[in-house]
């Protein structure tokens, strides 16, 4: 007897539909985005943007469930057949800025505006869930959408982990692969931007606090001034990044904040550091935090005072796994063709997709927003008040999440 063997795997997507399909979805995602932007909230609570979420996936064939510690989002599109569970993220936290766009649709809420366009993701998401339940019958596994809040600073990422946000549920497999877009107006509106390894610096955030002596500012020699040594540290980490670090695993070390006495006629007795570090590898990560923290207290020590150093460790560096980003930039160039760039470089900005990426492979890429007629050398980049977008880039990224999900599952097929 002979036994036939049959493949029940969806044929290969086909970009140009995935691009019409995005684009017909489009006002419905710039009119989301525009209502979470009116209405953003901050930090791991929001709970206003957690019920516009549910709202607009409503009605979509949707397994969905809501965070504990965070509002998060959670929704699973279960496909035709088995396979592999893919994860897809947008997240959703806007930041502390007041802003002056002067647009119409701009934050109603003082001291709060989407300006790292976090709004675009949420919306993008919502967009690729209609897009993808309207094909389920292509997709073999489970497509896993995660709305997360808690990106700038709160590490959302790492609550939703532990969570469960990876684990399997229901019979299927716990996820495999993971993907998420970030808009920036530094690239040209519509362009795709990834690369293989790291994309995205590590960051923490350090203070230095120097210990000297008080006393009258015109007799200095009675005192130990902390400020002319608290300029010297500075000086001293410049100099240590500049002349000891490889150029081809940079660091940033960057004192953002320096504070120190009360009045014109008072040496105080202490002075305070406040910076960031940033790297694109775990060594170098290590080796700056503990440059920072030698170059502090031998300085101090050289002044007869103490250097009390505490840092607070930040998001890890964001590593797309080489597979994965050569598959998006396939994607990419299926839907973008030449507006698609392998980045030379890592950014330095930090990114807590980069706990997901620690955990399972997977990639992030950029989808450039920048607005016509806008040169790159005066656009108003991420956390500007002023940042604004080219809303019609939000179709290619929902076309972009879809099309990395159905290549993914495609080829799973079962026999008969």
């Amino acid at each position: 007897m002979t036994t036939v063997t049959r493949s029940t795997a969806a044929p290969p997507p086909d970009p140009a539909a995935l691009r019409d399909e995005a684009a017909a979805l489009l006002d419905d995602v710039v009119a989301l985005r525009r209502d979470l932007h009116r209405r953003p909230e901050l930090g791991l609570d929001l709970p206003r943007t957690q019920a516009r979420v549910l709202e607009a996936l409503d009605g979509l064939p949707l397994t969905v469930r809501t965070g504990d510690r965070l509002s998060s989002v959670v929704a699973d599109l279960d496909g035709d057949r088995p396979g592999p569970t893919v994860l897809l993220r947008g997240d959703m936290d806007a930041l502390p800025v007041t802003e002056d766009t002067g647009l119409d649709y701009a934050s109603e809420v003082p001291g709060a505006m989407h300006a790292c366009g976090h709004d675009v993701h949420t919306a993008m998401l919502v967009g690729a869930a209609r897009l993808l339940a309207a094909r389920r019958r292509e997709i073999a596994g489970r497509v896993r959408f995660l709305f997360q809040p808690g990106e700038e600073g709160q590490g959302g990422a790492a609550l939703a982990i532990e969570e469960g946000v990876l684990d399997a549920g229901d019979g299927a497999e716990p996820v495999s692969w993971a993907f998420a877009i970030h808009q920036s107006p530094s690239f040209p509106s519509g362009m795709v931007a990834t690369r293989p390894g790291p994309i995205m610096a590590s960051a923490d955030e350090f203070h230095v606090t120097l210990r000297g002596r008080g006393g009258h500012a015109s007799m200095p020699h009675l005192a130990n001034d902390p400020v002319p040594v608290a300029c010297e540290v500075v000086q001293a980490i410049q100099t240590w990044v500049t002349r000891r670090v490889d150029v081809f695993e940079p660091a940033v070390v960057t004192v953002g904040r320096i504070a120190a006495g009360t009045t014109t006629n008072v040496i105080p007795e202490t002075a305070r550091l406040d910076g960031t570090v940033r790297a694109v590898s775990p060594r170098t990560r290590d080796a700056a935090l503990a440059a920072l923290r030698r170059v502090a207290e031998g300085v101090a020590a050289a002044h007869d005072m103490a250097a009390e150093v505490e840092v607070v460790e930040g998001y890890p560096v964001t590593v797309n796994d080489e597979a994965a980003a050569a598959e998006v930039v396939e994607a990419a160039r299926a839907l973008v063709g030449d507006a698609t760039l392998v980045m030379p470089a890592p950014v330095m900005g930090a990114e807590d997709f980069s706990y997901l990426l620690q955990r399972v492979p997977g990639a992030m890429a950029f989808l450039g927003t920048r607005p016509p007629g806008v040169r790159a050398r005066d656009v108003a980049p991420n956390h500007s008040n002023r940042m604004v977008v080219d809303e019609s880039a939000m179709a290619v990224g929902v076309a972009l999440h879809a099309l990395v999900v159905l290549r993914r599952t495609a080829g799973a097929d079962r026999s008969s």
